[in-house]
């Protein structure tokens, strides 16, 4: 469909006001889809939402013209009113501030812009209402300072968070730079004094985690409905986890700057899950390159077990979407300042100074991951192989020092933070090989490298950008690397040449128009340096008109609107399919009608229902959980509900007969086997409840399942009487995948293709079972045993049916719903089926009255319960006369199911059971 354009601001207010409601409706899912008013695709609405940003930056340029409206000051820019108020507000949360501060006296302070990536990035974006939450990089123990500090930080619009020395040395020195800067960066955990580093590492993690609190305090108290939190880097992985536990409607997004490494790097971090459960709280989570996002999926599936998806990262419904948002500068900033005069004339001083030679660049923060030994080698094989050159380049090497304020004292407290000690040892290692290629290769005149330790100026950076014929950027491991964008953006006479790292992630965005190469390969780093030294004019200027349009097409203000367009769009998203979410069983309300019945039938699963819970936090211990064990905090609830006269339990499992009776021996209870298959009585007796049924198709898949046993590791299979299991659970989840799609495909073109048979597919297993055995099948006999065992004669007027089943079985659900159940309401307290539901007709077909389940079940059924008169047609009273309010179906850890309710766990069942049980023992 296409839009109407957009020429007013009227329009623009209708537009938003659509985004708004489309966000806070509480329609119905089905009035929705069926609304024409609203959109309804994730990609239309992101359109939308681009219209309403074009129009309005277009709107605003006009105003700017003709200066017709009123205006307000607004970060840093004159805006109208109108414009104004509909300029979403964007709290950004970093570590540091993008000033750094000066105390020069009691109440006195001088602010100077920080230098950086993400300070550089973030100066370009315009179009929000911009605050900016984070550590001021000083330590104010008094009042007066952190009262005076917070007002001058305020011109800037910028809100400080005051941390402590020690929690610094914790929180920044220790668990940030030591421990999670070197392993997102592939140089592994700290190898030198590990039993120090084992002593220390869990009070940094503890401090990592009081600091990310400590942010999350000064965010809330300056939170306002409709804010967006944009949090940023590694530093803070457990803020969107403190936020949403505070408020968890706000809107959070997180976004890594440095690489995020392979799994099997990550899975080396002893707190490797709690990182990654923290970090999935958030609404979206931001990397610059799509390899980083796909690691961060790899990691949640492997470590945690979770669905990766091509949408991000699924738990039981819940998706938290991961997407790659290459980060761009203003380069707007860089174009207008090469053409400022002082500029212009210390382009002309540095032209002259370096008149007659080519000028290579390299600007690197003194870092290990930079990659400058590796340059500098590279330059110097290229002079060893091209002695016509010695006299006809320089390579200019920028190193900005890092870490200059970490204190002897501080190393001494922590053997294991080296990265100050490996900074001073990188430095003197740089200095030893260019001393070597200047006392090689110069003269009395000239040397082949000119190297600073110091960092310059916006304006002298600038200039050198601007004379700079080859830029040359190795870096070993970068998350962005915005040199090679500085460096394009002053290119626009020049147009030089960009040698560039395939491995800093600048290469995915400016990969077509750089020279990429594997600085480890000094030889073709070498070679490349000769290549781009005599490069053709014309291809330059080709290859720098590629990289000049991304540059200038994707900048730091398109980079922030489409995380925060993608980040309210993944809000309106949540709220869908949160609609399609059953909602959280009221317990309250499901003993008051238990309270008030007379005949209850309990349906209750096994596995991951009456089982004992498997400790997340530690390793999975897959002997232990392949034996299930009932859960011993509901054994007593159990037997006071059995002894109930007028309750019967029934444990529904596809569980073997055997393991059923191991757990559930002492207990007079019903228990069926094999989702229904086998029936054992409360008097112990177990039974077929099923007519025999055709196997001779086992023994074939038998074979099969053994032959991808043997290739799986860590799976297994499990040989039932009525069907065959290969569980994949604990091998490599993308291994067992692959495995069980090969599987499937073996098994339907061969020992299956004629056989009556089933396959179900659970979320990381296997089962092929004999056509017509599911749990909604099985309950119907189930039912006609018990009424002939107990002789019930009043009929059935609660159901509470509690289990964590496949969906090929939830049809147990359905078998008691007075028809299927109605989309889910708005409201999460209601049930999906209320009383004022006209249920005339029933599951089977048979007429009931208004609300109520009517069933051809009969008291005079006997042992062939459950089958129907053959005229269709049963004229004894119904022992199935079930309200619709009296039937409870809960999902146990499963979002999406049919039935009415979640339970979050068998922690929850187990709560559940002991209400009903001491409500049976006070009657």
């Amino acid at each position: 469909m296409r839009m109407k354009s957009i020429r007013s601001y009227k329009d623009i207010a209708i537009l938003q006001h659509d985004l708004d409601e489309l966000q806070k409706s509480d329609m119905h899912v089905d009035d929705y889809n069926n609304t024409s008013a609203i959109l309804r695709t994730r990609h239309e609405r992101l359109l939308k939402e681009r219209e309403i940003r074009k129009s309005f930056k277009s709107q605003n340029e006009d105003v700017h013209g003709n200066g017709a409206m009123d205006s307000i000051i607004g970060n840093g820019q004159i805006l109208t009113t109108e414009t104004a108020a509909i300029r979403q507000r964007l709290l950004v949360v970093a570590n540091r501030l993008p000033v750094s501060a000066t105390r020069k006296g009691e109440a006195s302070w001088q602010l100077e812009m920080s230098v950086g990536g993400l300070v550089s990035a973030l100066l370009g974006i315009t179009d929000f209402d911009t605050k900016w939450i984070g550590w001021a990089g000083v330590n104010v123990p008094d009042e007066i300072g952190q009262k005076s500090l917070t007002e001058a930080l305020a011109e800037k619009r910028c809100i400080p968070v005051f941390l402590d020395e020690d929690l610094v040395n914790l929180y920044y020195n220790g668990y940030c730079n030591n421990i999670l800067w070197p392993l997102f960066h592939y140089l592994g955990l700290p190898q030198e004094d590990r039993l120090a580093t084992t002593r220390s590492f869990q009070s940094q993690f503890d401090a990592y985690k009081k600091a990310n609190q400590m942010f999350a305090d000064v965010v809330n108290e300056h939170y306002t409905e409709r804010d967006v939190i944009w949090c940023h880097d590694y530093h803070l992985m457990f803020l969107p986890k403190c936020l949403k536990e505070h408020n968890n409607k706000m809107k959070v997004g997180w976004f890594l700057h440095t690489p995020f490494p392979s799994s099997e790097i990550h899975r080396t971090l002893p707190s490797r899950s709690e990182l990654l459960k923290a970090v999935l709280v958030a609404d979206l989570v931001g990397f610059h390159t799509y390899d980083y996002a796909r690691h961060f999926v790899s990691a949640c599936t492997r470590i945690l077990g979770l669905e990766g998806t091509p949408d991000g990262v699924e738990d039981q419904g819940r998706l938290t979407r991961v997407a790659a948002f290459p980060i761009g500068i203003d380069p707007g900033r860089f174009i207008r300042a090469i053409q400022l005069p002082q500029i212009k004339n210390h382009i002309m001083e540095l032209k002259e100074r370096f008149a007659g030679r080519k000028v290579m660049l390299g600007v690197d923060r003194l870092d290990m991951i930079k990659g400058i030994p590796q340059k500098i080698l590279a330059f110097e094989k290229f002079l060893e192989e091209n002695p016509d050159w010695h006299d006809k380049v320089v390579l200019l090497q920028i190193a900005v020092p890092t870490r200059t304020d970490v204190p002897d004292s501080l190393i001494a407290f922590f053997p294991s933070l080296l990265l100050f000690l490996t900074d001073q040892k990188l430095t003197c290692q740089v200095h030893e090989i260019v001393g070597r290629i200047n006392g090689r290769f110069g003269s009395l005149t000239t040397v082949p490298i000119h190297h600073l330790d110091r960092s310059l100026d916006f304006h002298g950076l600038c200039a050198l950008y601007a004379i700079t014929d080859v830029a040359l950027i190795t870096s070993l491991r970068d998350g962005m690397n915005l040199v090679s964008y500085e460096f394009v953006a002053c290119q626009a006479s020049k147009k030089g040449v960009l040698i560039l790292s395939e491995f800093a992630g600048a290469a995915q965005s400016l990969g077509a128009g750089a020279i990429l190469v594997n600085p480890w390969n000094i030889t073709e780093v070498a070679s490349s340096i000769a290549y781009a030294l005599n490069m053709p004019a014309e291809e330059r200027e080709k290859r720098h008109h590629n990289n000049f349009m991304h540059v200038t097409t994707h900048t730091s203000q398109e980079w922030a609107e489409t995380f925060v367009s993608e980040l309210n769009d993944t809000i309106v998203e949540a709220q869908l399919r949160i609609r399609q979410i059953p909602p959280l069983l009221q317990a309250e309300e499901a003993l008051e009608r238990y309270l008030h019945s007379n005949n209850r039938l309990l349906i209750l699963g096994f596995n991951a229902t009456l089982t004992e819970p498997v400790d997340s936090g530690r390793r999975v211990d897959q002997f232990k959980e392949m034996e299930p064990k009932l859960h011993p905090e509901v054994k007593e609830s159990l037997r006071k509900l059995c002894d109930d006269p007028k309750t019967t339990v029934v444990v529904l499992s596809g569980s073997h007969h055997s393991i059923l009776d191991k757990n559930f021996g002492e207990f007079n209870i019903w228990l069926a086997a094999e989702h229904g298959v086998f029936l054992r009585t409360p008097n112990k007796k177990w039974i077929r409840n099923l007519p025999e049924i055709h196997m001779d198709w086992v023994d074939s898949v038998k074979h099969v399942f053994e032959y991808f046993t043997e290739r799986t590791p860590r799976s297994h299979f499990e040989l039932r009487e009525t069907s065959l299991v290969w569980n994949y659970k604990y091998a490599d989840i993308e291994f067992g995948r692959l495995q069980a799609k090969d599987m499937l495909q073996h098994l339907w073109t061969g020992p299956i293709s004629n056989a009556s048979v089933e396959v179900v597919q659970g979320g990381r297993s296997v089962e092929v079972r004999a056509v017509g055995v599911t749990k909604g099948a099985g309950i119907k006999r189930i039912l006609g045993q018990v009424i002939h065992y107990k002789d019930l004669k009043e009929p059935i007027d609660y159901v509470l049916c509690v289990g964590h089943f496949l969906p090929k079985d939830e049809d147990v659900y359905t078998f008691f719903e007075p028809e299927p159940p109605t989309p889910v309401r708005s409201s999460l307290s209601s049930p999906v089926n209320g009383s004022s539901t006209d249920h005339s007709i029933g599951r089977n077909g048979c007429t009931g009255s208004r609300g109520k389940k009517s069933h051809p079940f009969s008291a005079s059924d006997g042992d062939d319960a459950g089958n129907e008169n053959g005229n269709g047609k049963d004229t004894t009273p119904s022992i199935l006369d079930l309200n619709s309010n009296n039937y409870f179906s809960c999902a146990v850890k499963r979002k999406r199911s049919s039935a009415r309710y979640l339970l979050s766990s068998s922690a929850d069942v187990v709560s559940l059971l002991e209400k009903l049980a001491d409500v049976s023992s006070e009657r």
